[in-house]
């Protein structure tokens, strides 16, 4: 029995296998060729995105570095006037009438103010004496009859005289320095401190509480406030 020849055949099959075996190969190449590009494409935005943010750190490194730091300069204080611009300056009183005397205004010891008689022992400022007479005048004419001035001008050495006096007085019976300064304070002013070494003060009637029941004393509260 002869054997067909079947080399056509086979050749046919053979050629339709390697078709197929290339065109699976060409579809594995695209793939390759494929991942490959996406690949490279990663690896390019990556180098993009590293040299953009490297150029971004020296961009601002150069800009710290164009930076200019203004030092504050040092002042020295030790000669600048810490006055304040905006206070005014003391203006030294010379009205004789705004004059103050206490304890943080003292009169010098030699202050003189001229002066003129109330009565035969007593004295005031010749300026305002004319305006205390009024006063007591006006007070007769409204009917006060029992006011009088006790105690009006003082000079300073005899304000001084007074208050040691008084401070004396009080160490003779026992008391301390201190002590008897801080009693004397209590109804004397010390020397210069009182409106009375001005000459425009005056002390009316007994210095008690009973000038108060008088209609002088209401009289005067009412005039000459």
């Amino acid at each position: 029995m002869k054997r067909r020849k079947t080399y056509g055949k086979h050749s046919s099959n053979v050629r339709k296998s390697r078709a197929r075996r290339a065109n699976q190969n060409g579809k594995l190449n695209k793939k390759k060729v494929a991942i490959v590009v996406g690949i490279i494409f990663i690896i390019f935005s990556l180098i993009i995105n590293k040299n953009k943010n490297k150029k971004a750190v020296e961009t601002t490194a150069n800009e710290t570095k164009n930076v200019v730091v203004e030092e504050t300069p040092t002042v020295n204080t030790d000669n600048v006037d810490n006055t304040d611009s905006t206070q005014k300056p003391e203006k030294e009183i010379t009205d004789w009438k705004l004059r103050l005397a206490n304890y943080e205004n003292l009169l010098p010891e030699d202050f003189k103010v001229e002066v003129k008689n109330i009565d035969k022992t007593r004295q005031f400022d010749a300026r305002a004496i004319d305006e205390l007479n009024d006063m007591m005048n006006a007070m007769k004419k409204d009917g006060i009859t029992n006011v009088w001035v006790q105690s009006a001008y003082r000079s300073v050495a005899r304000q001084k005289e007074l208050y040691d006096n008084s401070v004396q007085k009080y160490l003779k019976q026992g008391k301390t320095q201190k002590e008897a300064e801080e009693l004397t304070n209590e109804y004397i002013n010390k020397p210069g401190s009182s409106d009375h070494n001005l000459g425009l003060a005056v002390d009316f009637n007994t210095v008690d509480n009973s000038f108060e029941k008088l209609d002088g004393f209401k009289w005067l509260k009412k005039n000459a406030e």
